[in-house]
């Protein structure tokens, strides 16, 4: 799914945020982790504080998370499986993060928070497994602090090191555009070289054996 994330996040501010992070853990394809980085980049540049970016983010994805567990609990493997097949959600995907979740619950809860497949199969897993939903809030809103301020202040700390070295960057990229295309253009002559030898030893060869 094509979506401009930086329009949006312009556009609407906290509540494009908010709806993106919503929208991904219930399974609809949007690029969490890229709007989180961008966030703090536009964070680091003044276009967001940071609390309250922490807090929609956040609160995005636990309303998200809510919404699919109580998918899970109530409506069960039949319709996870009939309507998660259009984001990716197949039998034997959650059969095998069936397994997994049982076995490692709460680093499940925790660590996967920070994989995009698993992140979106965890709270349709907690309500399929009946787990209590004061306990699942708990560590789900824990865990989504966690991951969204660490992708936050990797933003930050990005558009930080651009807007301090971004006319060195430039400046050498084309240096170093010039030396790889270089490198290339020898690599594919010598290439056109040895295949030239190839083919006169080839020839050598077969005009010898037939004299």
């Amino acid at each position: 799914m094509h979506l401009d994330v930086g329009t949006l996040i312009q556009h609407y501010g906290y509540v494009g945020v908010f709806l993106i992070l919503a929208c991904e853990v219930v399974g609809i394809p949007f690029p969490a982790e890229t709007t989180l980085t961008l966030t703090g980049i536009a964070w680091t540049a003044g276009t967001f504080r940071l609390v309250p970016l922490v807090l929609m983010a956040a609160l995005g994805n636990i309303v998200g998370s809510t919404v699919a567990y109580f998918i899970g609990k109530y409506l069960g493997r039949t319709v996870i499986l009939r309507y998660g097949r259009y984001v990716g959600i197949t039998e034997p995907r959650l059969n095998h993060a069936e397994v997994l979740f049982q076995k490692y619950q709460w680093a499940i809860l925790v660590v996967g928070k920070f994989i995009a497949g698993v992140r979106v199969l965890i709270p349709y897993l907690a309500g399929l497994n009946a787990m209590p939903f004061i306990r699942f809030t708990i560590v789900n809103s824990v865990s989504a602090i966690l991951w969204v301020l660490t992708f936050v202040l990797l933003g930050s700390t990005i558009g930080a090191l651009w807007r301090q070295y971004h006319a060195l960057i430039l400046h050498d990229l084309w240096y170093a555009i010039a030396i790889a295309v270089v490198l290339v253009a020898l690599y594919v002559w010598r290439k056109i070289q040895v295949h030239r030898r190839k083919r006169q030893e080839t020839r050598s060869d077969d005009t010898t054996r037939a004299l």
